[in-house]
């Protein structure tokens, strides 16, 4: 209501500043006038007040963000710099000074190589401001807007010497729906009115708002069908940009196929012939766009009639109409467009654009059909299929997981006599790693024999890495042998990914024989080398050993080496070897950030909790974070009671929200170990506002620790289950359940075993085998024969594993009960 009430407020003051702005001509041609800002102000400032922006509040706002944005903005390199002092204070001067001081650089040094570093981030800088549309650009926009405001973001940047630009206006405003988006109302009212300053700003800077700026926010309000404020917004559009008459038209027949308001669409048809010419076709091309984006085929195929596909303005509308045409299937007009275009002689690729368009949009087409179409289609226009759109249909089907089908696509494109190249396949196999479908690896390589494609040296390198993962030492082998006979040269990368397999699987005989094998082909190891056989060394006389034959080597000490030496030492329990890595003045200072995250990750993992926490607190003192990965690992590793205060001060160092998910779902189980029940209610309050799906997966993990934890802590279980639902709201997944279900069993508790089973109806859980198996178990256990025996009677027992499970039920509870004949 409250939402309400502001958006009324806001239109009375909308509409009156629109009376003042008709009154006064001179300034009739005002953006989204300074009236309307005003108005927007008066409603916020209602809503949620402000407090004024200072210089001071500025400088000290961006004060705590220049880490992370340093991150940004250079890669890391202005951080570097900064923390590479043992002082934390120089270095945060540092980070201030070079973001928020009048030069962006520090002077150039005199040395050589100084002022290529200066050259290097000076492109750097050029490169990232000129390509603002970066995901980088992005991320910083976020941190930015969320630490300081829409407002204070672009003062910032104007600190930083660097003046916004539409580009950076448009951000800002994406930025701004997104957030209205993912609020409730009303705060949304907030980021709308914040979208709605950001134009008047553009205006006041004498930007012309163009379609990038007010898109976003027209495409919101159609969204939610909030017709007034379209309509009061878009009247005031139309004053400041007439050139914008016709976009705004689209987005209106968008808005009225929304809110299906068929009087209106009339109305907006029939205002075509009133029309002058010049503006008919325009309007109607809008129409049409309308029509194809909401696919009202009754509209469309009435406007195909009478426009001209070769007239339409730009080609992303082309695009738009033909994906329409292959959602409503609508061949006889597809064919007829790709017709006229063939006959305006547009070029083969852009024909294969719009033949991919409309192809890909056809529904329940098999991957088959779906190429042949795609093939027959050129065919028949005598149009020259583009390899280009050949590889898209590749992306196409890996995009939507289907290995098989894109696969089908290569095999075609081969047996067409195109000229295929091996790089073909590169999004094919990575699919298959994205997937874990790795058995699909054998497949391609047959394709690849079958058609005689030529393997070069990163297929064989990634081949030959996914037979290992395959455990298929003998292919990978194969794969190196066939690398030495086509010419290649097999590199220390192939060698090291069989190595490392061997490795993991333990089998010492298979590493000397590749060591053989690379010594026989002259290929040198490598520091990757080194590094896998010393973090897998099993006594410190290897692990010198292998330490001596990289010096000899004349191999530089990398970052993998230096982790390889801390988790060797590590694993053998030679603590103090491994800290003695940090100190050696051959490690890397480039690295060391990450080589002391994991000496104290690997300390947290083999029980030297104080001494990792020593080495987290040290780090923090010389101005460092540790890596998130390693903070992560030390909370999961305390594990003594009375930790709490500590390792909820390391969940809040945490500031990447993927680590911190995972941080904070250990914590919720540290919590449920040590019986601070409301600690874990909060954390999963916290955690499920942060990351929904992460919260269902920590309610996973929590139920699973307390089965398998002695003794069963059946009461807190159910109590947690009361609250999940009743105070939290949430939908209690099967996994959980059967974990609960579990435990009533373990305990021998009936009374709570039906509680639990009645869970699963509500939930609208439907009972498989292995709940009813459970429920057997709980109640036999329980003592309750006669209606265990009710419940087998339910139980298909046509597995052998079902009936194996059940007798040995009846093995290990019936025993008590010898005179008792049941079940």
């Amino acid at each position: 209501m409250r939402y309400v009430n502001l958006t009324k407020s806001f239109l009375a003051n909308l509409s009156a500043s629109r009376r003042s702005m008709a009154r006064a001509s001179s300034h009739s041609s005002n953006s989204l006038s300074t009236e309307l800002v005003s108005s927007l102000n008066r409603a916020k400032s209602k809503h949620k007040p402000q407090p004024p922006l200072s210089p001071h509040s500025l400088g000290s706002s961006a004060a705590e963000v220049s880490r992370e944005i340093s991150d940004l903005l250079l890669d890391g390199e202005i951080a570097e710099e900064s923390t590479s002092n043992s002082s934390p204070e120089f270095a945060d001067r540092n980070l201030v000074n070079n973001l928020l001081g009048i030069d962006w650089n520090p002077n150039p040094s005199t040395t050589q190589n100084a002022r290529k570093k200066e050259m290097t981030r000076e492109r750097k800088k050029r490169s990232y401001f000129k390509n603002t549309e970066s995901w980088r650009y992005t991320k910083l926009m976020k941190v930015s807007v969320k630490r300081l405001g829409t407002a204070s973001t672009l003062e910032f940047f104007s600190k930083l010497g660097r003046e916004s630009g539409t580009k950076e206006y448009n951000a800002l405003i994406r930025l701004c729906i997104d957030g209205a988006r993912s609020k409730d109302k009303e705060e949304a009212f907030d980021y709308i009115s914040d979208a709605y300053k950001l134009l008047d700003l553009m205006k006041e800077k004498g930007f012309v708002i163009e379609e990038a700026s007010y898109g976003p926010i027209l495409l919101y309000l159609v969204d939610f069908k909030m017709v007034h404020e379209f309509d009061e917004i878009c009247e005031l559009l139309k004053e400041e940009n007439r050139r914008a008459w016709f976009r705004l038209a689209y987005y209106e027949m968008l808005l009225c196929i929304r809110v299906s308001d068929e009087e209106r669409i009339k109305k907006l048809l029939g205002a075509i012939s009133m029309a002058s010419d010049d503006d008919k076709y325009n309007l109607a091309e809008n129409y049409f766009l309308a029509f194809c984006e909401s696919d009202r085929e009754e509209q469309l195929i009435k406007s195909l009639e009478v426009l001209n596909i070769n007239n339409i303005s730009k080609p992303c509308y082309v695009d738009t109409i033909f994906k329409s045409l292959g959602r409503l299937q609508l061949e006889n007009y597809a064919h007829k467009l790709l017709s006229d275009i063939s006959k305006a002689g547009s070029g083969s690729e852009r024909f294969s654009a719009l033949v991919y368009e409309y192809t890909t949009n056809l529904p329940n087409l098999q991957a088959k059909d779906l190429v042949l179409k795609f093939a027959s289609l050129h065919e028949k226009f005598e149009a020259v299929p583009s390899l280009l759109y050949y590889n898209k249909l590749i992306s196409y089907f890996c995009n939507l997981n289907l290995i098989a089908e894109a696969l089908v696509v290569v095999d075609y494109m081969c047996k067409s006599g195109l000229n295929v190249s091996i790089e073909v396949f590169d999004p094919i196999l990575y699919a298959c790693d994205q997937t874990c479908e790795l058995h699909m690896v054998r497949s391609i390589y047959s394709v690849m024999h079958e058609h005689n494609l030529r393997l070069k040296g990163e297929t064989f390198k990634t081949l030959i890495s996914y037979f290992v993962k395959m455990k298929d030492f003998q292919g990978a082998c194969n794969l190196l042998e066939e690398a030495k006979l086509t010419g290649e040269i097999p590199t220390a990368g192939m060698y090291n990914a069989i190595i490392h397999g061997y490795l993991k699987e333990k089998n010492r005989s298979g590493v000397q024989m590749i060591l053989k094998g690379m010594k026989m082909s002259g290929v040198e190891p490598d520091a990757d080398t080194f590094s896998y056989l010393i973090s897998n060394s099993d006594s410190e006389k290897d692990i010198l050993k292998y330490r001596e034959e990289l010096r000899q080597a004349g191999l530089q000490i990398t970052r993998s080496v230096c982790i390889g030496i801390i988790q060797a030492y590590s694993k053998l329990g030679i603590f103090h070897m491994a800290k003695q890595v940090v100190e050696d003045p051959d490690v890397p200072l480039r690295y060391i950030v990450e080589i002391k995250s994991a000496l104290m990750s690997n300390l947290a993992v083999h029980g030297e909790i104080s001494a990792a926490i020593k080495i987290y607190e040290e780090m923090k003192q010389d101005g460092f974070n540790p890596e998130s990965k390693a903070v992560v690992s030390l909370i999961e590793h305390i594990k003594a009671e009375g930790e709490m205060e500590r390792i909820t001060g390391l969940l809040k160092e945490l500031k990447d929200s993927v680590h911190w998910c995972d941080a904070c779902s250990r914590v919720i189980l540290y919590c449920v170990q040590h019986d601070c029940f409301n600690d874990a209610v909060g954390f999963l309050k916290e955690l499920r506002e942060k990351d929904k799906p992460s919260a269902y997966m920590c309610i996973d993990q929590i139920f699973c620790h307390m089965r398998n934890t002695e003794p069963i802590k059946l009461e807190t279980g159910m109590r947690l289950l009361h609250v999940l639902k009743e105070e939290l709201g949430f939908h209690v997944s099967r996994t959980s359940l059967d974990f609960l279900l579990s435990m009533c069993a373990k305990a021998r508790d009936s009374r709570m075993a039906m509680i639990v089973w009645k869970e699963y109806e509500s939930a609208g859980l439907p009972y498989n085998v292995l709940t009813k198996l459970r429920m057997y178990q709980a109640l036999i256990a329980s003592g309750e024969f006669e209606d265990a025996k009710k419940m087998l009677k339910d139980i298909p027992q046509q597995d052998e594993h079902v009936r194996y499970i059940i007798k040995s039920y009846k093995q290990a509870y019936l025993c008590q009960v010898r005179s008792t004949r049941v079940c």
